[in-house]
């Protein structure tokens, strides 16, 4: 006979009941979390700017706000000199596109061989034949769900702004609420923890920023000597895809050469796939070593299945948080095995 007290099952109801419920609160405000860790990803590259300015002014308001609004010229600049060129490379695209559906339709130029091979355009007309163009294109409430989507973007984009700023300004305080509530001897040891944290998912957040610029920027230049059209919009990809770890890179490589393929012809669509294969050789045994340098220290395996495990579980963001929260992870298991191992911690500088 095994008696269970009417207290010990209660207390089990409950604490099944609050994990479903933080559960669905969870996946209810998965956006907001998504904005938290983008706000959390670009306060974590801006801080070691702000700590530099701070031992400069003796505050961290003022030093917070200059480098805030410094990097937010910079975007806002950056959006004067790239929006005109990228509206004038989607409008040719918008002329050029009649021409590829002509072609498309007759079995003719690069495109010829999805009607020859695929009969591509016979599936299309009979799709819409069907289920007319809602079906095809899912155009049904298109005009609806644009709009929402602006209104969320605008939303997202002010939201993390704030967030980002915010962060900024107090996170090294609630820092110090945290660290206040230990002894003096869990205080030393979690202090040392959170300084090598830091630095890890510093260091990786401000590296992976600066590689994905160096290969947006080379692969613009490439694109632009080369005369591949949309060269500016294409490197714009290529910088957002190289920050997802090991396969943005590929991704990126296999949109950018089919655009050079279909566009310009098989020997210009050549010499960019071999740039991209040269480049990821520079970039992986030259750039990401100089960068990280000693901050991010994981086994390509470890990437490998940080990134996997990420991925599935959060898509894009999971993916980008992998290696930071495995290196987090590397630094807790080292700490709990020099503590068993009865060794100091080391001082945080």
């Amino acid at each position: 006979m095994v008696l269970i007290r009417p207290r010990t099952v209660l207390l089990v109801v409950g604490i099944l009941i609050a994990t479903y419920v933080v559960l669905q609160v969870a996946w209810a405000a998965r956006h907001v979390f998504s904005w938290v860790f983008i706000a959390l990803f670009l306060a974590l590259a801006l801080n070691p700017a702000v700590n530099r300015l701070e031992r400069r002014l003796g505050r961290r308001g003022p030093a917070t706000g200059i480098v805030f609004l410094t990097a937010l010229a910079v975007i806002v600049g950056i959006g004067f000199l790239f929006i005109p060129t990228l509206v004038n490379e989607v409008d040719d695209f918008a002329r050029k596109v009649p021409d590829y559906l002509d072609d498309l339709t007759k079995g003719r130029g690069r495109l010829g061989f999805l009607q020859e091979r695929y009969h591509l355009v016979d599936r299309a007309r009979e799709a819409l034949e069907k289920g007319g163009a809602s079906r095809l294109f899912g155009i049904s409430g298109t005009a609806l769900s644009l709009v929402s989507g602006i209104v969320s973007t605008v939303v997202g984009i002010l939201t993390i702004a704030f967030m980002t700023f915010f962060m900024l300004l107090e996170g090294p305080k609630w820092v110090e609420r945290f660290y206040s509530l230990l002894g003096p001897e869990s205080q030393r040891r979690w202090r040392s923890v959170g300084h090598d944290i830091y630095r890890t998912v510093g260091g990786y957040v401000t590296g992976n920023l600066l590689i994905s610029l160096i290969a947006g920027t080379l692969t613009t230049i490439v694109l632009l000597a080369t005369n591949v059209p949309f060269a500016f919009a294409l490197g714009l990809i290529v910088a957002i895809l190289d920050l997802i770890p090991l396969a943005g890179a590929t991704i990126a490589a296999i949109i950018v050469g089919t655009v050079a393929f279909l566009s310009s012809g098989l020997t210009v669509g050549l010499i960019v796939v071999v740039f991209f294969i040269v480049y990821q050789q520079v970039e992986n045994h030259l750039i990401q070593p100089l960068v990280y340098g000693r901050t991010v220290q994981l086994s390509p395996l470890a990437v490998l299945i940080a990134v996997l495990i990420g991925a599935e579980l959060a898509g894009v963001l999971g993916a980008l948080a992998a290696i930071p929260v495995a290196g987090a992870l590397q630094v807790l298991l080292l700490d709990f095995l020099r503590h068993r191992r009865g060794e100091e911690p080391a001082a945080a500088t």
